[in-house]
């Protein structure tokens, strides 16, 4: 057990990180159900916000954990750390006026296609080193934890 926790431990931190921000989307949506008319302008636009980051949430989680499983849990992590910013930033901007979300939209999309990258690139070193016999997965890894610093420039 303790095996499978060293290699998943910071990917299992940012899921429930991501549910805590689900569970606060969800409230805030609430929260303004209950405040205003449930047609307002201002719930449209939180229930829209939380409508959009729940229908992106399957994909990042899935390509989050392949990426951490099929290559390095560590840039996977970090990516999912910053997808969660992203992710609070579009609904914060969402909430004021709908163009202020677009840079958060914009970023996320980048960090999802990031981790899907680095799915694709693990089970191609997997295959490789399978039926190969070539292992470039240290390689990779290192040239993997170097690009996840590249996430940070807006």
């Amino acid at each position: 057990m303790r095996e499978v926790m060293e290699d998943v431990f910071m990917l299992v931190i940012v899921t429930l990180l991501s549910v805590l921000q689900n569970v606060s989307f969800a409230n805030k949506v609430e929260k303004e159900c209950k405040t205003a008319n449930a047609k307002t302008a201002v719930y449209e636009r939180v229930y829209c916000a939380n409508r959009n980051c729940m229908d992106t949430y399957p994909t990042f989680i899935a390509v989050m954990w392949c990426a951490g499983i099929c290559l390095s849990q560590a840039p996977a992590a970090f990516a999912g750390i910053m997808y969660l910013f992203v992710r609070q930033k579009y609904f914060v901007g969402y909430m004021g006026q709908t163009p202020q979300s677009t840079p958060g939209y914009l970023f996320g999309k980048r960090i999802v296609a990031f981790l899907f990258v680095m799915s694709v690139v693990g089970i191609i070193s997997f295959l490789l080193a399978e039926y190969f016999a070539v292992d470039y997965k240290e390689y990779i890894r290192t040239m993997t934890n170097a690009a996840s610093a590249l996430l940070l420039i807006p």
